[in-house]
């Protein structure tokens, strides 16, 4: 209970409303876009890699929730578990040492973004029939083409495009955290492994 105390200092509370805006800012671009990959999470993994894998998991549950419900696309708030599971990964892949380069920050995101479309793959299928209006649609709708049911061809889009979102999130988050000075980086649970 007291390392979950410690997470959620008050610099994290502070943190966790700036990154869900984050979140949504970048992604609901990305969306609008329709361009083949997502960067919604770099505020999730933000707080993941500073406080911790509750506090991240809390982020990513809540711009999911925050940004379905609210109508700017309600296709958003039934991905929340994969959100919250980025978050975790996020925390746990820093407590690790697994995000203390821009390398290793390359290969976390490579393995979150696997796990993550394995996560979103049912959700995906079952829930919208693999069409979340996302410019990936285009690529579940080729699988099926290729004679895919609705979630194998949705794991493959994940599998394709998730791996590749994820890497690029992790490394523009590992340069955030290189960017801020370290006297700000101690404020956060987790900020001081991260050099």
């Amino acid at each position: 209970m007291n390392s979950l105390r410690k997470e959620f200092n008050t610099t994290t509370l502070v943190l966790i409303p700036v990154a869900i805006a984050i979140n949504i800012a970048i992604g609901h671009t990305i969306y609008i876009l329709k361009l083949p990959f997502y960067l919604d999470s770099i505020g999730t993994i933000l707080v993941g890699v500073l406080a911790g894998p509750w506090a991240g998991a809390l982020t990513g549950l809540l711009s999911n929730l925050i940004w379905g419900f609210t109508g700017l696309n309600p296709a958003y708030a039934p991905f929340a578990a994969v959100a919250a599971v980025i978050g975790m990964l996020a925390g746990l892949a820093a407590q690790a040492g697994w995000v203390s380069s821009w390398w290793k920050a390359l290969i976390t995101g490579l393995v979150v973004g696997v796990i993550s479309a394995a996560v979103s793959a049912p959700i995906s299928a079952y829930v919208f029939g693999g069409v979340t209006g996302s410019g990936n649609d285009a690529l579940v709708a080729m699988f099926r083409s290729f004679g895919a049911s609705v979630l194998p061809a949705s794991f493959a889009q994940g599998a394709l495009t998730d791996p590749v979102d994820k890497a690029i999130s992790f490394v523009l988050v590992w340069l955030i955290i290189m960017a801020l000075p370290m006297r700000f980086r101690a404020r956060f649970p987790q900020g001081q492994m991260q050099t």
